[in-house]
C-alpha cells in the first residue's frame, strides 16, 4: 500500500457536498490545521471517489478493512494511530477522509497543493483498487443542501453567505407569510410590485427562489444581511463570516 507522510489537513466536518470541504487556497487562518504523520493512499474508480466525496453514506468494508489503522495523527511528539484515515484519488481528485470510527466518511479535507502532485505521481501508474459499493440513488439537492451548479465559481465566503441566504429564505417559506414574502420579493424585484401584490404565498415564493437562487452579486449579499437582521442565530452566522455586525 501506498503512504504520504507529513500530510496537513483542514477537516470539514459532516459535509455531504464535496464544495463545502475547501482547497488549500480557501483555507483560512482561523481554521484547525491538524498534521497526520502517515495516510495510505487508495487508487478508486471514479465512481467511488464520488461517492465518498458526495455524501455521507456507509464505506465499502474491504476499504475499511485495508485501512484500518495504517493512518496516524502526529500530536505532541506522539504518533496516534487513527482507525479510518485515508487518502482517496481518481487520479483527477484528491480527498482525505476520516471516519472517526464511524462507516461514514464524517470528516473530508483537501491536501496542499505540494502534496497533490506527489500522490498524483505516485499513483500514475497504480491499478485502481475496486471496492464494490451500493451507489445511492440519485441524489436530491434541496435549498439546505442546494446543488453544485448553484455554487459553481463562488468562493468560500460567498458559499456561505449564501448557505446563510438560503436558510433564510427556509425560514420565511416555512412561515407561510403572504404579506411578509411579497415584502421581501418587492424589496428584491421592486419593479414588480403591482404583479406581486396580487399573487398567492407559492407563487411568489417560487418566482423569488427562482430569481435569488442564480449566482452571486453585491445585491445578493445586501438582501442577505436584511433577511438576517433580528434573528440571533443568523445575525450570528453572519458576524463570523462578515466579521462585522448586521447594520
Amino acid at each position: 500500500m501506498l503512504y504520504l507522510h507529513d500530510v496537513w489537513v483542514n477537516w470539514f466536518e459532516g459535509e455531504e457536498n464535496g464544495y463545502n470541504v475547501c482547497p488549500f487556497h480557501e483555507w483560512r487562518k482561523s481554521d484547525t490545521i491538524e498534521l497526520l504523520d502517515q495516510v495510505p493512499i487508495i487508487k478508486s474508480t471514479p465512481e467511488l471517489f464520488n461517492y465518498i466525496e458526495n455524501d455521507l453514506a456507509d464505506l465499502p468494508e474491504p476499504l475499511l478493512n485495508d485501512v484500518y489503522q495504517k493512518a496516524y495523527l502526529r500530536k505532541n511528539h506522539e504518533r496516534i494511530p487513527l482507525d479510518y484515515c485515508f487518502i482517496i484519488t481518481d487520479g483527477i481528485g484528491i480527498l482525505v477522509v476520516d471516519t472517526l470510527g464511524y462507516q461514514i466518511p464524517t470528516r473530508k479535507s483537501r491536501i496542499i497543493p505540494r502534496q497533490e502532485q506527489l500522490v498524483y505521481d505516485m499513483v500514475e501508474n497504480k491499478e485502481i483498487i475496486e471496492y464494490s459499493f451500493s451507489p445511492s440513488k440519485e441524489k436530491e439537492y434541496h435549498i439546505l443542501s442546494p446543488a453544485p451548479i448553484l455554487m459553481a465559481g463562488l468562493t468560500r465566503k460567498e458559499r456561505q453567505l449564501k448557505k446563510l441566504l438560503f436558510m433564510a429564505l427556509d425560514q420565511l417559506h416555512t412561515s407561510k407569510n403572504t404579506a411578509e414574502i411579497r415584502y421581501w420579493y418587492t424589496e428584491w424585484k421592486p419593479e414588480k410590485y403591482s404583479i406581486i401584490r396580487r399573487k398567492s404565498f407559492e407563487e411568489v415564493w417560487q418566482e423569488f427562489f427562482e430569481d435569488v437562487k442564480k449566482g452571486w452579486s453585491k445585491k445578493h449579499e445586501q438582501l442577505c444581511e436584511r433577511m438576517v437582521k433580528g434573528q440571533p442565530l443568523l445575525e450570528k452566522l453572519w458576524e463570523l463570516e462578515q466579521g462585522s455586525k448586521v447594520n
